[in-house]
């Protein structure tokens, strides 16, 4: 049992250490200067394995639904977010990615009146 816990304690905090580790991997690793690049390094291979696994394309409507998806959450997201792995130095930029939940907690009392209490 304790070691099944372990593992998935492990598994879980997995996500988190390989979003954390964009900026030391940009600044390091990658070419300098080249966001849209970078971005298709990062979304190319797992969009390819996605299809390749799920092998079902799009419908109708959907075509269109997932191009906006796809520019906005891909093809502005992740270059916007190599251009700042580039430009800032990496505390900074882990510092502003980590008060992003705050901010959206600060906007959500501001804009829907919603009320934060201990639990959120």
């Amino acid at each position: 049992m304790a070691a099944n816990r372990f593992a998935l304690t492990a598994l879980t905090a997995l996500a988190p250490v390989s979003w954390g580790s964009t900026y030391a991997v940009t600044t390091e690793f990658l070419p300098a200067d080249r966001p849209l690049f970078t971005a298709a390094l990062r979304a190319l291979p797992a969009g390819l394995l996605l299809l390749a696994l799920a092998r079902v394309l799009p419908r109708g409507v959907w075509w269109g639904k997932a191009a906006v998806l796809g520019a906005l959450n891909i093809g502005a997201f992740f270059p916007l977010l190599f251009l700042s792995a580039y430009r800032l130095p990496g505390g900074m930029a882990a510092v502003v990615g980590s008060v992003g939940p705050l901010f959206v907690a600060g906007l959500s009392v501001l804009l829907l009146a919603d009320r934060p209490t201990l639990r959120t």
